[in-house]
């Protein structure tokens, strides 16, 4: 143990090892997106992610793929780590963060991110001119989506498109689970059930999915306390929002959202006299996608039903041609009861021995096989009307 005021020299050996173990630490592909929409590919590890955007090593593990983590949306002091499905992000007040960029769920996402954010030259020369529009409609446009917060406009983004991902692989399961169920419906057969079965298997891992993303998304609109983790740009600023200046007007920038929201109710929002506890704004974000999502798990849930109502009526089928075949069984057992008694009659009569009543009585041999053809029908008749009446076969 070093006293107090001397510093104790590293061991040569012990330095040189965690060097070449920083050195030989797996690198994670990112691709940097910033304010202006530029994108930039890096290749680092973990602690120089950690250093750049000032996150824990517990934050940086959800991102690992090799870890499964559900659906999680965390705010942290300068940054909002963002783990949705296949959108595994960082997001600052500044610049978005995004894992693995060469896959072909992650291009889109980039793509979209940067038509949303304007290069600076533009922004610039919109600020710097101030010409007006013929239509009047863009110039507010493009001055309110100037005006919206980085990190709302980078989450917006990540929500719209895992929102639509999951829309559309439930678009593709009913398309194709609808077709297949009404197939089994009317021929029951082993190809049948089998595709019925992938299906429905298809259809919980998805449901298990969107439910994952809704439970974050309704988890985080009760909690005013994880919102406000959010306001990345206002924790940075440290300036509450300033009533009237257009903060609240960001939302009209998204195509999906600004449809959904009225003008009204975005000017309503904007007069509000906001403070660090004011979540309205993301409130609405998160509330439109919520209701994207809750939608998209209804429609599982549709489907699901449809499924349970399939197999239901299949059931009975299966339980018909059960009873059918019980009807047949029991027909045959009957039958097989009065020919067992009609036959024993025969066989006694047919034995090789001397019977005395028999002399001279030759007709009686047809009488006894007459009469106990009859008891035998009406045997079967009596047993059939029991089974009848016990509802064991139709009428």
């Amino acid at each position: 143990m070093a006293r107090d005021g001397y510093v104790v020299p590293a061991d040569p050996q012990v330095a040189a090892a965690a060097a070449v173990k920083k050195k030989t630490q797996t690198a994670w592909s990112w691709i940097l997106v910033d304010a202006c929409g530029q994108g930039t590919m890096l290749d680092a590890d973990k602690h120089a992610i950690m250093h750049r955007v000032q996150i824990h090593a517990r934050d940086l593990r959800i991102l690992d793929p090799l870890l499964s983590y559900p659906s999680t949306i965390l705010g942290r002091e300068r940054a909002i780590v963002l783990n949705l499905e296949h959108i595994k992000a960082i997001i600052t007040s500044e610049e978005v963060l995004l894992r693995d960029p060469l896959d072909e769920n992650v291009i889109p996402v980039v793509e979209e991110l940067q038509r949303r954010l304007p290069p600076a030259n533009l922004i610039l020369q919109g600020q710097g001119d101030g010409k007006e529009n013929p239509s009047g409609q863009n110039d507010v446009e493009a001055g309110e989506e100037d005006e919206s917060p980085f990190e709302f406009r980078a989450l917006e983004v990540a929500l719209e498109a895992i929102c639509s991902f999951l829309a559309a692989r439930t678009t593709e399961l009913e398309t194709a689970a609808y077709p297949a169920l009404d197939e089994l419906t009317s021929k029951i057969s082993s190809r049948n059930l089998d595709r019925v079965r992938k299906l429905k298997s298809a259809m919980t891992r998805l449901t298990a999915r969107v439910q994952k993303v809704r439970d974050e998304l309704e988890q985080l609109l009760d909690d005013d306390d994880d919102m406000a983790d959010l306001y990345l740009s206002r924790k940075l600023a440290g300036t509450s929002p300033v009533s009237g200046s257009g903060g609240a007007y960001w939302l009209s920038a998204s195509p999906t959202i600004g449809s959904k929201i009225s003008r009204a109710s975005r000017v309503s929002v904007a007069t509000v006299h906001g403070d660090e506890n004011d979540v309205e704004e993301l409130e609405m974000l998160l509330e439109a996608y919520f209701m994207q999502i809750d939608s998209t798990l209804n429609k599982l849930t549709a489907l699901r039903e449809y499924i349970d109502d399939t197999e239901d009526y299949i059931n009975i089928q299966l339980d018909n041609h059960r009873n059918q075949l019980i009807q047949l069984e029991l027909f045959l057992s009957s039958g097989t009861v009065c020919l067992s008694f009609y036959s024993l009659v025969a066989a006694i009569f047919g034995m090789n021995i001397p019977y005395t009543w028999n002399d001279n009585h030759g007709y009686m041999f047809k009488w006894v096989v007459i009469v106990t053809g009859a008891i035998s029908a009406v045997l079967f008749i009596l047993i059939m009307s029991y089974a009848r009446y016990k509802g064991l076969v139709g009428s």
